[in-house]
């Protein structure tokens, strides 16, 4: 490839990922399928801007080798060990069950070898960890019951993903040779590169790195990490070996070592170019014309993958993973499409003469096409389960207990944390908490006076005999909920004293205007103390820092009281913090200079 050719596919990969990116993403479908879409454009199918397809590909797909290190660099054995009843129980069954079912199909509908259904009914069962992981940060639902439930599926897709890649030479080997088993000279060779891999990587990794820390050059420590990734994928190579695999083993010996954050971060923006890369080059090689000529089959593959294993993982979230009805239709869209690993296993057993061209455009359409499907059968999922999710799951508790002083209405982070000192204290009080799993969750480690209602509700409040509490704290972490209960409470129980949490300045105006006199900012006290800490590591005496914060604890107090009175005029929101700064500065000022003085004395 020339200069002003390599330069010129440069300017159409740029370009095409800077319109088909922001695109997709401003309509929630994902950069992935952005990237997909703008290699299917410039691609043969379409406009024919890039012509060197293969050239690209090979290039690409060392994106895929830095996953794959970063993914290794994510799995700790501490952090496999924490997950691993989900990890190793619900994902090994996913993975089992679904590439049993997509393999059986692949032998006995379209005529594959029992190797080639072994590799393509495995790949297939893999889902994208890209689109997943991306759809729930983006619908904020990862720490959701079924979100983690998917996030250890996905982590142990990514795991079976590598003995799948290993498997794939040694498979093509035995077929290409004519036999009936792999060569047992190729098993041996496989088996002695990873040991040799794990070992040296034990032994020396991590002395190499700490011989080019103490250079203190982070272009020295990048270019280290490039050559550990680049070197263990071209041994694996040499070995007859996925270099993927190499890539994966050498994030794995990193994982718990004390560069593994710089590691990943020095690594981060190539993974992140390279893989969009890949993404680019799978797009390209999507033969539209396949889809034109066959559109029954390919529609009819893309419509038999998602529903095989969206039959499959629905059960498996329900009985395994102890998931609600919605939860779990939930859990099968976001793992029902094919993902990026299924694109590297079938390039290499196409490479290994497992399948032929046709088959892997044909798995390689399907796949595409179910990938850019998940986020709209998402949204469907979602707007399926909505009315079901409003509704709880189960009936309100019935409130039996003695008449409390203070009522918690939410049992989250800060709601527990209020109970925990009561109860030492043997203060009465009923909690009310709205979601099913934080009341299952908490009951677990002793909760007799928790309760699962919604604290909004009148009929609720009753039950909690709220008429003869003290104290009414809210906890809860939405906003709007907060609001609507403080006015409940203000209305209905005007002798109660509310105690509220509080998300930002704004917040905390909206409940002063309900009559709650002093609202508590969620994260006010902690960044005071987190500010403590800093100045004393700063050299400051503790008592100096210590005043200093009570200072601006109490100032910042006292501008808040002042905001309010015109929290609704921008201009002169401004001003006042403006004001504010100012007056602080020569408080401080004063008191550095009194500080000055005593030490002159």
């Amino acid at each position: 490839m020339d200069g002003h050719h390599f330069l010129e596919t440069a300017v159409v990969f740029l370009l095409a990922t800077v319109i088909a990116v922001p695109l997709t993403k401003r309509f929630r479908l994902g950069a992935v399928l952005g990237y997909l879409l703008a290699g299917v454009v410039i691609g043969p199918s379409v406009l024919g801007l890039v012509s060197d397809t293969q050239g690209v590909a090979t290039i690409s797909d060392f994106g895929v080798v830095l996953m794959l290190f970063v993914i290794g660099l994510e799995l700790s054995p501490s952090r496999l060990w924490v997950m691993r009843r989900a990890v190793f129980g619900s994902g090994s069954l996913q993975v089992l069950a679904c590439a049993t079912a997509l393999g059986a199909i692949g032998y006995f509908l379209f005529g594959l070898t029992w190797k080639a259904a072994v590799i393509v009914g495995g790949s297939l069962a893999l889902s994208s960890t890209a689109f997943g992981l991306q759809i729930l940060a983006e619908r904020k639902e990862a720490g959701t019951v079924y979100g983690r439930q998917a996030f250890a599926i996905l982590l142990f897709q990514d795991l079976a993903a590598i003995p799948l890649i290993a498997a794939v030479p040694l498979l093509g080997g035995a077929l290409a040779r004519d036999t009936h088993a792999p060569d047992p000279m190729m098993v041996i060779r496989v088996v002695g590169t990873i040991l040799g891999v794990i070992v040296g990587g034990r032994l020396l990794l991590r002395h190499v790195f700490r011989f080019v820390a103490r250079a203190k050059s982070t272009e020295v420590f990048t270019a280290t990490a490039l050559l550990v990734v680049m070197g263990t994928a071209w041994l694996m190579e040499l070995a007859g070996i996925s270099t993927t695999l190499g890539a994966f083993l050498a994030g794995l010996l990193l994982a718990d070592s004390e560069y593994r954050h710089e590691l990943e971060s020095n690594i981060e923006p190539f993974k992140g170019l390279l893989l969009g890369l890949f993404f680019v080059s799978v797009g390209m090689s999507v033969d539209l014309a396949l889809l034109v000529a066959q559109p029954l089959l390919v529609l009819g593959m893309v419509a038999l993958l998602l529903a095989v294993k969206a039959v499959l993982i629905w059960p498996l979230g329900r009985l395994v993973g102890a998931l609600g009805g919605g939860d779990a239709v939930r859990l099968a869209a976001v793992l029902a499409s094919g993902g990026e690993f299924a694109f590297v296993i079938l390039n290499l057993a196409q490479q290994n003469r497992l399948i032929d061209d046709s088959q892997r455009g044909l798995m390689v359409m399907a796949i595409s096409l179910s990938m850019a499907l998940t986020p709209l059968l998402v949204l469907a999922a979602s707007r399926l389960v909505r009315e079901r999710v409003r509704k709880p799951e189960r009936e309100f508790d019935q409130i039996e207990a003695d008449a409390p002083r203070v009522i918690i209405a939410g049992f989250g982070r800060m709601g527990q944390i209020v109970a925990r000192i009561l109860r030492a204290q043997d203060i009465p009080f009923v909690a009310l908490e709205s979601s099913v799993e934080q009341v299952d969750t908490s009951r677990r480690f002793g909760g007799t006076s928790l309760f699962f209602g919604d604290p909004g509700r009148p009929e609720m409040l009753r039950a909690a005999q709220a008429d003869k509490a003290e104290v009414f704290v809210i906890a809860t972490d939405d906003p709007e909920a907060n609001i609507r209960t403080a006015r409940l409470v203000r209305r209905q129980y005007p002798h109660l004293k509310i105690v509220a949490r509080a998300r930002n300045r704004q917040h905390v105006f909206r409940l002063m205007d309900i009559g709650v006199e002093d609202p508590v900012r969620e994260t006010f006290f902690s960044s005071l103390e987190m500010t403590r800490h800093v100045l004393e590591s700063l050299g400051m005496a503790p008592e100096v820092a210590t005043s200093r914060i009570e200072r601006f604890r109490a100032h910042d107090t006292q501008v808040l009281r002042q905001q309010y009175l015109v929290y609704d005029d921008e201009a002169a929101l401004v001003q006042t913090s403006n004001e504010a700064l100012h007056d602080l500065q020569q408080l401080f000022e004063a008191d550095l200079a009194e500080e000055r003085e005593r030490g002159g004395r």
